[in-house]
């Protein structure tokens, strides 16, 4: 992927343009060009776009509350920390520098930089892809069967069409997603990625891989991203999985996908 297109990325997610500043709004990167081992951190935990309640009853206050607070924030910190250990001084700080990984930078340190640099960027992207539900249940329902139907999308945008045109049916992309990330074995994520000529593809990456990292096989710029590692959905759906994947379908920012789409 050319940086190009890395840098529009980043500056969509963070809402700027490149014409005012690709660094993320929410501070995913100060784009600092040497090496500051006594400086400040590069990367700071972003603010959450809604309350922690506010994706009930689809995602738990509880679980929102811990997967934001504990574990993106330990990515933050893990990432800051594994920064500090680059002797390479020519090396910039910035996540679309980071994520071609360096070949000056070792094995073992690229493996801690990817971990947790996906991490973030991907938990940074999903909070963002979420929003609070529009028409959100006044009694308990099953999750099992969570609303579902074309009447339920309410998207009406250049996505919507292509998904259309490529899937035959929204419901017809739902299957298709929701297979690929049940199918994803232990952790990982689930993706609707578009190439550099707009055709979309379903796939999946590993741990906190992402299809922007040099090292992954499955490519392209994320329009949507689900995360399927446990943490995300466990005190809540436990190990049914698939009732986790039907939520989400209930919180999908298609304002913001739709940006997506269209850069």
């Amino acid at each position: 992927m050319e940086r190009r297109v890395f840098l529009e990325y980043l500056g969509i997610i963070g809402g700027l343009s490149l014409s005012s500043n690709y660094l993320m709004a929410l501070d995913l990167n100060q784009d600092k060009s040497t090496h500051l081992k006594d400086g400040p951190p590069p990367f700071l935990l972003p603010p959450l776009p809604y309350g922690i309640n506010q994706l009930e009853p689809y995602f738990d206050a509880v679980t929102l509350e811990i997967h934001y607070t504990k574990h993106h924030a330990a990515y933050v910190s893990n990432l800051n920390a594994a920064i500090k250990q680059i002797q390479d001084n020519s090396i910039k700080l910035d996540m679309a520098s980071l994520m071609m990984m360096p070949d000056s930078i070792s094995k073992d340190l690229q493996n801690k930089i990817r971990n947790n640099l996906g991490g973030h960027a991907n938990h940074s992207f999903f909070w963002l892809s979420l929003s609070p539900p529009k028409n959100k249940p006044t009694t308990p329902i099953d999750p099992a069967q969570y609303p579902t139907g074309e009447d339920r999308w309410n998207v009406n945008n250049r996505l919507e069409k292509a998904i259309i045109a490529q899937y035959k049916s929204m419901e017809g992309f739902k299957t298709v997603f929701n297979e690929a990330a049940k199918s994803v074995f232990g952790s990982g994520w689930a993706w609707l990625v578009k190439d550099a000529k707009g055709k979309l593809s379903v796939g999946t990456t590993p741990n906190q891989d992402n299809p922007l990292m040099s090292t992954t096989v499955f490519k392209g710029i994320p329009i949507l991203g689900l995360d399927v590692w446990e943490h995300a959905y466990y005190l809540k759906y436990q190990n049914q999985r698939a009732n986790y994947i039907n939520a989400y379908w209930n919180l999908i920012n298609w304002e913001q996908a739709n940006k997506l789409f269209e850069s």
